[in-house]
């Protein structure tokens, strides 16, 4: 039997996500969002409110990674493809679009964000290896597009994380079943690649803000099962508005 992996726990989360934080949390997140629509430097805007707010250091990654001014939310909401992506090729973010369907099937903390992606506060740091939670999230994914009728998925990897030429071999025999081709590259520059491309499969904020089109290929998964994860939702900016009220 293989080792359970917890991909994403972090101890300190059940103290500061629950629901005794989150008024606090939310008013923060609010205050951060109003600084980035009146373009505040995006580093010094967090600072100040998680120093006012006495954000942790969690926290405080949670508004970075969910919180986006409304011009980026539009620009990336515009170039999102939401239907008809048969008999196309998708190009795959695949350590961003892995980790956190991972991060999901271990129950650890997951962020609805307000550009409607779906990220964790898993951080990558140039480490990566397979958990028992890698084999059901590439299958969830090679299913996934299977039902999208697509053509071919390429798939990239960050090649000085280690463990990504493991990972190619894993996801080539898995999605080896359906009746796409697939492609797995393991390159030194996966952002810069995707930042060129349509239909790329990412919630990587960066890599949306400068592609062609993107799907929102995660979001799709996870509301499947929505109930049986772990969400702070910060989708909705008069949600957090709310909390002054």
């Amino acid at each position: 039997m293989s080792k359970v992996i917890k991909r994403g726990y972090f101890f300190s989360d059940e103290r500061d996500f629950n629901q005794k934080s989150l008024p606090k949390l939310y008013q923060s997140a609010y205050d951060y969002y109003f600084l980035l629509n009146r373009e505040y430097p995006v580093k010094g805007a967090l600072t100040f409110v998680g120093n006012h707010y006495l954000l942790s250091e969690r926290q405080r990654l949670s508004l970075m990674r969910a919180i986006s001014s409304k011009k980026d939310i539009e620009n990336r909401k515009n170039k999102q493809i939401t239907n008809h992506i048969e008999n196309r090729t998708v190009f795959i973010d695949g350590f961003n679009t892995i980790i956190t369907l991972e991060v999901a099937l271990s129950q650890s903390l997951l962020l609805k964000c307000m550009d409607g992606t779906i990220r964790d506060l898993a951080s990558l740091r140039g480490n990566y290896r397979v958990i028992d939670k890698t084999e059901h999230t590439i299958m969830c994914i090679g299913e996934i597009l299977q039902q999208y009728h697509i053509d071919k998925a390429v798939f990239y990897l960050d090649a000085p994380v280690s463990n990504s030429g493991r990972l190619k071999m894993q996801i080539l025999e898995l999605l080896s079943v359906f009746d796409y081709d697939v492609e797995v590259n393991v390159i030194n520059d996966v952002d810069r690649v995707l930042q060129k491309l349509e239909n790329v499969i990412t919630s990587d904020a960066i890599i949306l803000d400068k592609c062609q089109s993107w799907i929102n290929l995660n979001k799709t998964i996870i509301e499947q099962y929505e109930n049986q994860y772990f969400f702070i939702d910060f989708e909705n900016a008069e949600q957090l508005k709310s909390c002054y009220l």
